[in-house]
């Protein structure tokens, strides 16, 4: 499951008004945190990505995304390093599918 609607439904009830900010916002964000992810330097980098990437995701119902943040984020505290690389594609394709919904989303609120 890409996007629990609970999560987001109870936001745009609190949010009102507010709502269509917080989904810019978040996808603004999370490009900034992808190219975090794709430019950290060392574990230390790649965790701290991994875990702020995994707050915004939960926080939007990105549960598909929190999760695979939550895997890189155990993955980079285990030495060897490796399916990195494999994670982060990962993280890739399902942001991929969030940035879609979240989009559809905007365009929803924007035209009522």
């Amino acid at each position: 499951m890409h996007i629990d609607h609970k999560v987001l439904s109870d936001l745009q009830e609190v949010m009102e008004d507010g709502y269509l900010q917080l989904l810019e916002t978040f996808l603004e964000d999370s490009e900034r945190r992808l190219s975090q992810l794709h430019e950290a330097k060392d574990a230390d980098e790649l965790g701290m990505a991994a875990h702020s990437f995994k707050g915004s995701s939960s926080n939007m119902g990105a549960t598909g995304l929190a999760a695979l943040c939550q895997q890189l984020e155990d993955r980079v505290r285990q030495q060897p390093l490796y399916g990195i690389e494999d994670l982060i594609n990962r993280i890739d394709q399902e942001y991929l599918e969030v940035q879609r919904f979240y989009r559809g989303e905007r365009q929803r609120i924007s035209t009522q």
